[in-house]
């Protein structure tokens, strides 16, 4: 089966860094591109970072220079580290998993397979 389980979210201060793991299972995670998405209240999902099958990486222009994402193979999870986080970080964020060729952003609705999501707060 396949399947997708986010972890790492939480409450942190603003400036604070979370590094969220995306951990697969039911499939080999190193072909497929992995994207990261955040959804907060009112508004609609959003793309985060995506990583490809071959390394290649995107970011939302609001995470640029504050988000990182890389992929251990061995451990089948990849990992979003988030760090200077602001208020507007705020959200659900979650990760999916598909065959596809990454746009810039990365597209919710190229990807099929999701996780059920973790929450990330950012406030004082």
């Amino acid at each position: 089966q396949v399947q997708l389980v986010e972890s790492g979210g939480g409450l942190v201060q603003p400036g604070g860094s979370l590094r969220l793991s995306c951990a697969a299972s039911g499939f080999t995670s190193a072909y497929y591109t992995i994207g990261w998405f955040r959804q907060a209240p009112g508004k609609d999902r959003e793309g985060v970072s995506c990583i490809t099958s071959d390394g290649s990486t995107v970011f939302a222009d609001s995470v640029k220079g504050r988000f990182t994402i890389s992929r251990d193979n061995g451990l089948n999870t990849v990992y979003l580290q988030m760090n200077s986080l602001k208020p507007e970080d705020t959200a659900v964020y979650y990760c999916a998993t598909d065959r596809v060729v990454v746009r810039n952003p990365c597209a919710p609705a190229d990807f099929g397979v999701w996780g059920q999501g973790t929450q990330v707060t950012v406030s004082s």
